[in-house]
């Protein structure tokens, strides 16, 4: 009877520090993402009271009883955040918007961002980085910000492990005038105010705008001296800062340089 207790005893302590590596990977204190048949997404409805974000909710759906919002657009989104990814389990099935899960496409789930959105993924603990388009929803795992496809993962080097903590980056859908489909260097995007041939021209415009502006500078580029803000690191923010200062400066617009 004692070794009987004992060896049951015993299995409850291993169970306890079990941790899973694979699709999805998740402790035993977790509630598990891979499932035989996925959660149903109920009560889509345009709820545009629910405003959990900055960009604001376009709708909200319930999964195992939380609800979540659809944000509007992308325009600006960065988040950072726990990676996940799932693979054969889900391989052919419907995916939220319709398409079917492939595991060897660039794809992902995210729970808010609009469906058809591409993302840049990078993986803070090696550097690397893909662009994924959002065809699904999830993870619904607690800390979980992305369902990564099979082929994504094993870009990023998430597949072993399981996880990874990444950083995410909106790039738009194909349809937005902001989309762009790389990620660019700090230094490649401007807003330009205007550019001569001379430079005493373009320092005399300078002194007047950084009165008002803040970062205005000169760069030489294209055979030309440019008056212009910036630089910014990403196309979304440099289109975000020329919204707000064509407001009083219409004639503003955006350069890539490098």
């Amino acid at each position: 009877m004692k070794r009987a207790v004992f060896f049951f005893m015993l299995s409850l302590m291993l169970s306890g520090c079990v941790s899973l590596v694979g699709p999805n990977a998740y402790t035993v204190r977790e509630k598990p993402r891979v499932l035989k048949k996925k959660p149903k997404v109920k009560n889509i409805s345009e709820k545009k009271e629910n405003t959990k974000s900055a960009i604001g909710c376009k709708k909200t759906y319930k999964v195992w009883g939380k609800q979540y919002c659809v944000l509007k657009h992308s325009y600006g989104f960065e988040e950072v955040g726990i990676a996940s990814w799932y693979g054969p389990n889900f391989h052919g099935k419907k995916t939220a918007s319709g398409e079917t899960y492939n595991m060897y496409e660039m794809t992902a789930a995210h729970k808010s961002l609009p469906l058809g959105t591409y993302v840049r993924v990078k993986n803070l603990e090696t550097g690397k980085s893909v662009i994924v388009k959002i065809n699904d929803r999830g993870p619904f795992v607690p800390g979980r910000v992305i369902d990564l496809s099979f082929s994504a993962a094993k870009e990023l080097g998430v597949v072993a492990k399981g996880t990874a903590k990444v950083k995410l980056i909106a790039l738009g859908k194909k349809d937005d005038g902001f989309y762009t489909p790389v990620d660019y260097k700090k230094g490649d995007f401007y807003v330009q105010f205007a550019a001569f041939k001379e430079f005493k021209n373009a320092e005399k415009l300078k002194k007047e705008f950084e009165q008002k502006v803040e970062n205005v500078k000169i760069i030489q580029a294209f055979g030309l001296f440019r008056v212009v803000v910036g630089p910014e690191l990403t196309y979304v923010r440099v289109m975000e800062l020329r919204d707000k200062l064509k407001t009083v400066y219409p004639k503003v617009f955006v350069i890539r340089v490098n």
